[in-house]
C-alpha cells in the first residue's frame, strides 16, 4: 500500500494511465503482424557479414556521430546536399528527440489519425498534449479539417505518415504542401515504407524551412538494427541532436548498416519481390466474400471483415498458427495483414477462409 501511495505521488497521471506497448509472443507462429520484411540475406552474404562484426572492436566506444555510416546513407538516399541528418536507435527515438526538444509547456504534437500510435504515445511521455485530426473518406486526409486545426491548435509539430500506418494509403502531396506551408511549426514526413511507395519529400527539402523527413531501414530487412534517420536543415537538426544521447548507435549497428548498404541492390531485389507479392495478397482479399480490402502503397493491407467480427477472425487466425493485427479498437471492423512470403501469404489466406 506504501508502493502504491509512492508511485501515484511521484509517477506522473497520463504515465500511470497508459499500457506498455505490447509486443505478442510469435513463438511458432507464421510472423505477419510488426511490417517486416519477410527475406532473410542469402547465406554467402550472412557469412561475410559475420566477418565484419567479428572484426569490430567491442571494448571501445562507437563512433558518437557514426560518421561513416552518415556518409553513405547519404549517397543511397539522395540527401540534398545543404541538409543534414541525425541518426537514431529507429525512428521511435527520432520522434522522441523531436518531441523532447518541443516540449514547452502547453505545446502540442499534432496528427491525423489513425496513425502510427508512437507519435501519441511519446507526446505523452514528453508531456505534451496529442491533437488527433480524424482523416477523411478512405483514410484521405481531410485538408479542411486540418487547416481549422492548425489554426486552432498551433502545434509544435505535425506528423505525417506518408504512406500512413496503419491504413497503407498515401496521402495527396498537394495536400501536404499546403499543410507544410501553414504550419506554425514544424512538419515532419514519416517515410517509414518509401521503399515501397516510392514517393518522398527528400529532395523538397530544400524548399520549406520548417521540414524534416524521417525514414527508417527497419522495413527493407534491417528491424534488428533499430536504425532510423532525420534529414532536414542543420539549424534543426543541432538543437535535436543536443537531446541525442551519446552512443546512441553501437558499433555493431554501424558496421552492420554499412555493410547492408554496401548491398543495396539485394535489398531493392527484396522490396521488389514484397510489392509483387502486395499486389498478389490484395487481389487475393478483395476477390474473398465478406472482406473489404484497401489498396496499400506499404508493406501491408488492412482489411475490414463484414460477415465475421474482427476479434473472432483474429483469434481464429491465431489458432491457426498466424500472427497479424488486430486494429479492431483502433479501426472497428480492420484487421492488417504483413506481407510476407509467398508460401506465408498463401498459409495466411487459407486460414482466412476458415476464419471467415
Amino acid at each position: 500500500m506504501k508502493d502504491k501511495s509512492r508511485i501515484e505521488r511521484l509517477i506522473r497521471p497520463e504515465i500511470r494511465a497508459l499500457s506498455a506497448y505490447h509486443v505478442p509472443d510469435p513463438t511458432g507462429l507464421i510472423k505477419l503482424d510488426a511490417m517486416e520484411n519477410p527475406y532473410t540475406w542469402p547465406e554467402d552474404v550472412r557469412r561475410a557479414w559475420a566477418e565484419v562484426v567479428r572484426a569490430v572492436e567491442l571494448n571501445r566506444y562507437p563512433d558518437p556521430g557514426a560518421r561513416v555510416v552518415k556518409a553513405r546513407l547519404r549517397e543511397v538516399l539522395a540527401v540534398p546536399a545543404d541538409m543534414e541528418l541525425v541518426l537514431g536507435n529507429g525512428s521511435d527515438e527520432l520522434i522522441q528527440l523531436i518531441c523532447l526538444a518541443l516540449a514547452r509547456p502547453k505545446a502540442v504534437v499534432m496528427a491525423p489519425t489513425p496513425t502510427f500510435v508512437m507519435y501519441e504515445m511519446i507526446a505523452t511521455f514528453a508531456g505534451m498534449r496529442f491533437a488527433g485530426v480524424p482523416l477523411g473518406d478512405d483514410f484521405a486526409l481531410d485538408e479542411v479539417a486540418m487547416l481549422t486545426a492548425l489554426e486552432r491548435e498551433r502545434p509544435a509539430v505535425v506528423f505525417l505518415a506518408y504512406p500512413n500506418n496503419p491504413t497503407g494509403n498515401l496521402f495527396d502531396a498537394a495536400v501536404i504542401e499546403r499543410l507544410v506551408r501553414a504550419a506554425p511549426g514544424l512538419v515532419v514526413v514519416d517515410e517509414a515504407y518509401h521503399a515501397f511507395a516510392h514517393a518522398s519529400f527528400m529532395e523538397r527539402l530544400p524548399e520549406f524551412d520548417n521540414l524534416l523527413v524521417m525514414r527508417t531501414l527497419s522495413k527493407q530487412g534491417l528491424a534488428g538494427l533499430r536504425l532510423g534517420l532525420l534529414a532536414g536543415a542543420p539549424t534543426w537538426l543541432a538543437q535535436f541532436d543536443k537531446v541525442r544521447l551519446p552512443y546512441n548507435l553501437g558499433s555493431l549497428t554501424q558496421a552492420s548498416a554499412l555493410f547492408a548498404l554496401q548491398h543495396i541492390e539485394l535489398m531493392d531485389t527484396q522490396t521488389a519481390d514484397v510489392r509483387v507479392e502486395r499486389e498478389r495478397l490484395y487481389q487475393a482479399l478483395v476477390a474473398l466474400p465478406g472482406v473489404r480490402a484497401w489498396p496499400s502503397r506499404a508493406n501491408f493491407i488492412l482489411f475490414r471483415t463484414e460477415a465475421r467480427a474482427a476479434t473472432d477472425v483474429f483469434s481464429a487466425l491465431l489458432k491457426a498458427g498466424v500472427l497479424i493485427k488486430n486494429l479492431d479498437r483502433m479501426i472497428p471492423g480492420c484487421l492488417r495483414v504483413t506481407i510476407g512470403t509467398p508460401e506465408e501469404n498463401c498459409a495466411f489466406l487459407n486460414a482466412l477462409k476458415h476464419a471467415l
